[in-house]
């Protein structure tokens, strides 16, 4: 069974996270890079923070990052997540991007085995209407 209901609102990709949310679609997490100072950037931004460059690429994420920070939700911040309480919100970082954290869930992990520091795996879902999102998956 599918982590999210399709009921959930999806954002909708503007020009500077459209090219985020199509990776995302085709089943690959990749993320902004500027292509003069090679500085990491998330979420996508028009100009690079370190350099203020507009010349921007994308690269991929390591296939591993770790939880930085969680909690647990037990009351639903949508209709569509009410059969899903409790559900989990995690912070993931990768280690050799620094700065780079991206907020999802864990799927398959039981609340009282969440941890700071724990190795996840990327996976993805469908979220109807043909959109994917990006979860992610203990390692191990």
């Amino acid at each position: 069974m599918p982590y999210l209901s399709s009921d959930l609102p999806f954002p909708a990709p503007g020009p500077d996270t459209a090219a985020f949310w199509a990776h995302i679609d085709a089943g690959r997490l990749m993320f902004q890079v500027c292509e003069d100072c090679g500085h990491v950037v998330h979420p996508p931004l028009p100009v690079c923070p370190a350099c203020q460059s507009r010349r921007r690429g994308w690269r991929p994420a390591p296939p591993t990052g770790r939880v930085f920070s969680y909690t647990v939700a037990h009351y639903p911040s949508h209709p569509a997540v009410e059969t899903q309480l409790p559900y989990n919100i995690v912070l993931v970082e990768f280690p050799v991007l620094p700065g780079v954290r991206l907020v999802s869930n864990l799927i398959d992990t039981p609340p009282e085995t969440l941890a700071v520091g724990l190795e996840v795996a990327p996976v993805f879902e469908p979220a109807g209407d043909g959109r994917t999102v990006v979860r992610f998956r203990r390692c191990g």
